[in-house]
């Protein structure tokens, strides 16, 4: 594990739609957001918890499920989903995530991304090396990238977590 602090100041920054659907498509179960925050952030000071979703016209249940994840500490970032002419639609917070997580660093000693996607590997390097932060990656191994594992300073396997998957009701 990496080495942990008590005085360490941690920010969380969480990748909803990555999450919700490596969770649903693995395990046919939700997550359990209140159990993974204080997993990932131990004994350490936890300065801010986000999460990055996008609003869908049609998604039922979509506010009570953003409730949620208010009640149990996490800050929301909203997007809408975009549809294009043709039907195509792009629902990406990448890049608010990433500028996000490199405003905030100032205040953090502890950047902990909650996502499997390959995508952050640059931000991950960026704030690794260029502004000398402990980097954690916390996500499901079968749907997590293997360079994103490798560059973390430490990899939590989000299913061994106890607790960690809600079963859904069939």
């Amino acid at each position: 594990m990496a080495t942990a602090y008590k005085d360490q100041r941690v920010g969380i920054f969480i990748d909803i739609q990555n999450l919700y659907h490596s969770a649903k498509n693995l395990y046919r179960a939700r997550v359990n957001f209140r159990e993974l925050i204080k997993t990932v952030t131990g004994n350490r000071k936890l300065i801010r918890a986000m999460a990055y979703v996008v609003k869908s016209e049609t998604a039922l249940g979509e506010k009570s499920f953003f409730e949620a994840l208010t009640q149990v500490g996490l800050e929301l970032r909203t997007k809408d989903l975009q549809i294009y002419p043709g039907g195509q639609k792009k629902a990406d917070w990448d890049v608010g995530l990433a500028v996000d997580a490199i405003r905030m660093a100032d205040s953090l000693d502890v950047v902990i991304l909650v996502t499997g996607d390959g995508d952050f590997k640059p931000l991950v390097e960026y704030l690794k090396w260029g502004l000398g932060k402990q980097v954690e990656i916390a996500a499901f191994t079968k749907t997590a990238s293997g360079l994103l594992k490798e560059d973390a300073d430490f990899f939590t396997a989000l299913e061994d977590i106890p607790k960690i998957l809600l079963k859904k009701q069939l």
